[in-house]
């Protein structure tokens, strides 16, 4: 088995925590020396392979799980965040930030939560002209930024809700025949709640009146929105306590923050209970993860199915890891998520060089990109456009772009890598995860320069660019 060098002695540590094993016993059970655990558990030597088959062999851990996960978003984020110029006097190795994240990950977080406060603070301060007015701080943390990084570092994975809604599924038979009789006929016989059409005119696409136990739909919704609302309402009734207990727990620092978490939570019920684990994940590897096939296969959007893949991350029983964003036409990343070494920038926007923008140019296609991050991954790149807008030609029809890949190395499980040149270095086109901190000296592209480096700037002469990287 071949592995690479891994220093995950705090993941060790908690397994052995959670074993209730001195060091002295939980090295006797896998099989090595008391010092030897001692050194892993402090990061001074890497675990070998005989280590990570004996931890999967006798405590039942996915030796993935121990490899990838929280690791690569935290060490991205706190690479961004010591970018900044604030730091200009520091410029930290990629193995010191690693011996953060790997053994002081609670301070990787409280450091990027001030750099996060430090920025807003920033921002704020430059768009006032004489006064600032206004008493709230201006560094609290955002409600919804404060959402967002919770889906983030848990791996966009939520567990208890995820086999709940599994278990629900299989018990309606839900993604075998039609979704929307099912769902209406379990609101009606459980909860007392009938679904009616709304009238003509009405803007909302849910609307649940709880004293009448009538819950409205707006009539012009596709079959997959309307099926996914009446989802989102079985998770407020029958998900309810464990909805509200992982917001709870989440720590969070404001009610706005518990409350969109909720919406969070309840959304990511509805996803797993019309696309469940299993079915869905057995459905993926057969169909290579066709996206159009797979919408078809269980009455879903594409934007359903593409997120639904990236939250296939359940302990035992993954899926590829992918990355996913939705962006509008600003260039605005509204959905983000990575289970892969891609993670999306936190400030500014997606690199130019990315296919997700021409997605635009391409309405109804799946368009493909083999690309090359600037530390030397690579990646299959896929990319559509769509449409949000509902109620006629004169609505408001929102258009977005999905972006939906994996590393190279998984490739060969989708259909849309099998005519491409993947062992072709010079195939892959090269991307940076945002300007502010891509250190490509030569991207005519560049919207930019990085943060950190220092600009030559010649009035004799000029490039693609006003300056050069020095």
């Amino acid at each position: 088995m071949a592995v690479g060098k891994l220093y995950i002695g705090r993941k060790v540590r908690e397994i052995r925590d959670a074993a209730k094993a001195t060091q002295s016993q939980f090295a006797e059970r896998i099989g090595i020396s008391t010092s030897y655990l001692n050194q892993i558990e402090n990061n001074q030597r890497p675990v070998s392979a005989a280590v990570l088959l004996a931890l999967a062999e006798k405590f039942q851990i996915d030796i993935a799980e121990l490899s990838t996960g929280e690791g690569d978003r935290l060490l991205s984020a706190l690479s961004e965040a010591l970018s900044d110029p604030l730091f200009e006097t520091y410029s930290p190795s990629v193995q010191e930030l690693k011996l953060v994240v790997q053994n002081a990950p609670g301070l990787a977080h409280a450091l990027i939560t001030c750099h996060q406060a430090y920025r807003r603070s920033s921002e704020q301060l430059a768009g006032v002209d004489e006064t600032l007015g206004g008493t709230g701080s201006l560094a609290e943390t955002t409600p919804y930024e404060e959402v967002r990084d919770f889906f983030h570092f848990v791996d966009n994975y939520i567990h208890d809700l995820d086999v709940m809604a599994e278990k629900l599924a299989e018990r309606l038979g839900l993604g075998a025949g039609d979704n929307y009789a099912i769902l209406t006929g379990f609101l009606d016989s459980d909860f007392g709640v009938r679904v009616v059409r709304g009238a003509a005119g009405d803007e909302s696409l849910r609307q649940f009146d709880a004293r009448a136990r009538l819950l409205t739909l707006n009539p012009y919704a596709p079959p997959p929105t309307r099926d996914f609302q009446i989802a989102l309402q079985i998770a407020q009734l029958y998900a309810a306590q464990a909805v509200d207990g992982i917001a709870g727990n989440a720590g969070f620092r404001t009610e706005e923050a518990y409350e969109i978490c909720r919406i969070g939570l309840h959304n990511y019920f509805a996803g797993a209970l019309l696309l469940p684990y299993r079915a869905f994940l057995t459905e993926a590897r057969e169909l290579r993860h066709d996206l159009d096939l797979l919408a078809v296969r269980f009455g879903a959007s594409l934007e359903q199915v593409c997120h639904r893949l990236s939250t296939l991350q359940r302990p035992g029983l993954k899926g590829i890891p992918m990355f996913f964003a939705r962006i509008d036409r600003a260039g605005n990343i509204t959905k983000r998520h990575s289970a892969t070494k891609l993670q999306f920038a936190r400030f500014g926007a997606a690199c130019p060089l990315w296919n997700v923008h021409q997605a635009f140019e391409t309405p109804g296609q799946i368009i493909r990109q083999l690309a090359e991050t600037p530390d030397g991954a690579r990646y299959l790149s896929l990319a559509t456009q769509i449409t949000k807008g509902r109620g006629g030609f004169r609505a408001v029809q929102p258009r977005y772009a999905l972006a939906l890949g994996c590393e190279i190395s998984y490739a060969d499980s989708f259909v849309y890598a099998d005519d491409l040149d993947l062992g072709n270095r010079s195939a892959f086109e090269p991307i940076g995860i945002s300007c502010r901190i891509c250190e490509r000296t030569k991207c005519p592209s560049r919207a930019m320069p990085p943060l950190k480096r220092k600009l030559t700037v010649t009035h004799d002469q000029r490039g693609a660019l006003p300056y050069r990287l020095t």
